[in-house]
């Protein structure tokens, strides 16, 4: 699983403890949840009229986003909805787009994810986000929509009933050790080497070429230090390869440093495994760029790293490399700072007393962000009670709007005559959009 998967999987098990809960996942899954009391249910994200159907059995909803026309649905019922905002949809987008050429299918797709993030804000009952500096963000967003009002402000003046902080968890216990995962394992680690371990995918706002580049320095007086990136190919199969993963592996090969001093593993580890790596590394890095995405991002896999015990070197700037700053948890490094990296990593791999204090400064960090911990402020969001939400007339322009720009998407997919056919199997279903 990746980040969303592995949320939504935690929110449920958690909230399955006090409700009957359903877990809805786009794709076939090994994922066994019946021993949590949790009904695993597959639905496509895009369909808009089997959700809405599914979610009409339902009190309280807790989603990232939803089709348009099934939030819209839930607007005009007593349905609670919770909408999860820790993955600021149209920031990521923006950085995404950094990395491509501009056209005009592009233009559309920012347009309508857009879209789609107006009518969360629009319709949803209260809101959840992983910081407090995404907070600042969201209430903004909600105050320009017109979210809140003198009405609001008199019952919740601190506004945490709108909106609240739950952040991305971790597991209460510490990972087990088993079976050798890298050291020993992989042809050029050896069991004596020092790991640095890359704890996630290499996504197009990551900077994994500092990285690379402070290791090839290293490298030129010292001969135990190995690179491993954990995963390269995203498990969600609509998700192609990403330019920077493309880039990492190409400036290790011109460096002469893959597969003997750089590893990449080109798979995904299921998540059930991931505490042997954790487990196996010297020290995780995490690297990103100065950019609106790193302002209001929250590194989830850097979680696993304070779940296992594991100092970090990252870059500054977002929320978690503060926490690593202020709790002693590792090192934090300036934007694409080479030189820096290189003192960071040295000083953690050479200095025993520093690693060992990052260690037990992290198990102070996992108590405060274990799971149960967390979520029960999305216990406490998703028993207040719904209502439909206000008659907009910029709801139905923003969902009318939402509509013309699927349309052009599917026909420049489709073409004209198959775009026709999808508009006329839609027009069959239950879905209304009049409001």
């Amino acid at each position: 699983m990746a980040g969303p998967g592995i949320r939504a999987y935690r929110f449920a098990k958690e909230l399955a403890r006090d409700n009957d809960v359903t877990l809805a996942v786009p794709f076939a899954t090994d994922l066994a949840v019946a021993a949590d009391g949790i009904e695993l249910v597959q639905i496509r994200p895009d369909d808009d009229t089997g959700l809405t159907a599914l979610v009409n059995g339902f009190d309280i909803v807790v989603a990232q986003q939803l089709p348009v026309l099934t939030m819209h649905h839930l607007a005009k019922t007593r349905i609670r909805t919770v909408y999860d905002l820790y993955a600021p949809v149209t920031v990521e987008q923006l950085a995404l787009d950094s990395h491509r050429d501009r056209s005009h299918r592009n233009d559309l797709w920012f347009r309508r994810n857009s879209l789609v993030q107006e009518v969360v804000l629009r319709t949803g009952d209260a809101f959840i986000c992983a910081s407090e500096r995404q907070r600042d963000l969201w209430l903004g967003a909600l105050a320009a929509l017109g979210r809140i009002d003198q009405d609001r402000y008199a019952g919740d003046p601190a506004l945490r009933n709108l909106i609240d902080v739950v952040p991305f968890g971790i597991e209460p216990e510490p990972p087990v050790p088993g079976a050798p995962a890298v050291k020993g394992v992989i042809p050029g680690i050896g069991e004596n080497d020092r790991l640095l371990l890359w704890s996630g995918g290499i996504w197009d706002w990551f900077d994994p070429l500092t990285v690379i580049r402070a290791v090839h320095e290293l490298a030129q007086r010292r001969d135990d230090v190995r690179l491993y990136f954990l995963g390269l190919k995203h498990p969600n199969p609509e998700i192609g390869e990403m330019t920077m993963a493309a880039r990492a592996v190409r400036l290790s090969e011109e460096l002469g440093l893959r597969d003997r001093i750089v590893f990449f593993n080109f798979g995904w580890v299921p998540y059930e495994e991931r505490g042997r790596y954790l487990l196996e590394a010297d020290v995780a890095v995490s690297a990103h760029f100065d950019d609106l995405e790193t302002r209001f991002a929250f590194r989830t896999r850097m979680l696993d790293c304070f779940w296992a015990g594991l100092p970090v070197v990252t870059t500054r700037g977002d929320s978690l490399s503060e926490l690593v700053a202020e709790r002693g948890l590792g090192r934090v490094v300036d934007f694409e700072d080479v030189q820096g990296w290189v003192s960071a990593i040295e000083a953690l791999l050479d200095d025993d007393d520093a690693r060992s204090t990052a260690s037990e400064n992290a198990a102070a960090v996992r108590e405060e962000l274990a799971w149960p911990r967390v979520v029960s402020t999305l216990a406490r969001l998703a028993a207040l009670p719904g209502a439909p939400a206000p008659r907009s007339p910029r709801l139905r322009l923003a969902v009318l709007e939402y509509l013309r720009v699927r349309t052009q998407l599917s026909m420049l997919r489709r073409g004209r005559l198959g775009t026709a056919r999808r508009i006329l199997h839609r027009l069959t279903g239950t879905v209304s959009f009049r409001r």
